[in-house]
């Protein structure tokens, strides 16, 4: 590659967003590398962009040893940025290692301790939580989809789509608001274009968004309005319960004009990881258990207890009291999981580690020892 090449080659890393602090991780941590970005991921195998153009790629041996012996180990996600092994962009590249993480949306089955997390999308600005204002709204799964947002690093915004079916589009909005205090909320409709250009300004240079939600409520739309073209399929709406039809099958980052996006398959179950995004996203609860005389209140019958105080006076509600302490309770579930998993992956690491020295030993010395 001369001269010129890497120039373009670079200027195509800067439309993918990669700056400064990129080069100089990448210099930390994959020296004699060669940088890219996850574009697309099916089934264990990756379509990555990098200097030398854009190639399919698929995780290393080491890498996948390296994720097997510690879980919180990076597994290459869209979105992240990797160390490939040097070569074409055309021919099958290997993927070393994942970079340091920004921002990341985790998601988590609710209900299975054992199910490990799956990383959605990395390094992202902002997630859009996209909720159609029909039959699909509800209250409970937005206030989860907003704490799993807030959780992931990066700014929450909740677009209400399909918003030109909409017979009462202001109850949508009050309601979307009591469910994410401080959340920005837009007002979509990919067919008369309402707020999509209010969509439009979170995008820029080297900006990156994602998209997530339920199956159907019109994400890849809303892609296709911003986009000006037809990028993704979509679906019509069925009759029966006013949903969209399932369409997008695989998370892939698409690159526009003016920026960068993520879009996601629909997901049936979202779980939540840890306290931090759920204490910013139910900040209104937060602020009251704060506020009760005794720090382990449990908001039973303890005096001076400022939450059934705000339950008696109507000042809180007790539907978003009630799915607060559903997720905290996840949140610890979580976190105990975690720990376990950590625990057994290190047993693991030095298992493996004492049978290595044993097999050098046995080598050097023999049998009898």
């Amino acid at each position: 590659m001369d001269a010129s090449d890497a120039l373009q080659g670079m200027d195509v890393l800067a439309g993918l967003g990669w700056n400064d602090r990129h080069a100089t991780l990448f210099a930390s941590e994959a020296p004699g590398l060669v940088p890219g970005r996850v574009l697309s991921e099916e089934r264990g195998q990756y379509l990555v962009a990098s200097v030398s153009g854009v190639g399919p790629a698929s995780a290393s041996g080491r890498l996948r040893h390296d994720t097997e012996l510690d879980p919180g180990a990076a597994w290459p996600t869209v979105g992240d940025w990797v160390a490939l092994e040097p070569g074409t962009g055309t021919e099958h590249r290997l993927i070393q290692r994942v970079l340091t993480r920004r921002t990341a949306v985790v998601r988590r089955s609710p209900g299975d301790r054992k199910l490990r997390s799956q990383v959605l999308a990395a390094n992202v600005d902002v997630v859009f939580v996209v909720t159609s204002v029909n039959q699909e709204f509800n209250v409970r799964r937005l206030e989860r989809y907003v704490t799993v947002a807030w959780e992931s690093g990066a700014t929450p915004i909740i677009l209400l789509s399909k918003s030109d079916l909409a017979d009462d589009l202001d109850g949508f909005r009050i309601a979307a608001e009591a469910a994410a205090p401080a959340v920005e909320i837009i007002a979509v409709s990919a067919v008369t274009h309402l707020g999509i250009e209010d969509v439009r300004a979170h995008l820029g240079a080297g900006r990156t968004v994602v998209f997530t939600g339920s199956s159907g409520v019109g994400k890849s739309s809303i892609v296709n309005a911003l986009a000006g073209e037809p990028l993704l399929d979509t679906g019509g709406i069925r009759l029966d319960d006013a949903r969209g039809r399932h369409t997008t099958t695989r998370r892939q980052l698409v690159r526009l004009v003016d920026g960068l996006l993520i879009d996601t398959p629909g997901l049936r179950e979202l779980g939540v990881m840890d306290g931090d995004g759920l204490a910013t996203a139910f900040d209104d609860v937060d602020r009251l258990v704060t506020e009760c005389r005794f720090s382990d209140c449990q908001h039973r019958s303890e005096p001076g207890c400022a939450v059934r105080a705000a339950l008696g006076s109507g000042a809180l509600d007790r539907g978003r009291f009630d799915a607060y302490q559903k997720l905290q309770r996840e949140a610890n579930r979580a976190a105990l999981a975690t720990d376990a998993l950590g625990r057994r992956a290190e047993r693991r690491k030095w298992a493996i580690i004492t049978r290595e020295v044993e097999q050098h030993a046995r080598m050097k010395y023999g049998t009898d020892r």
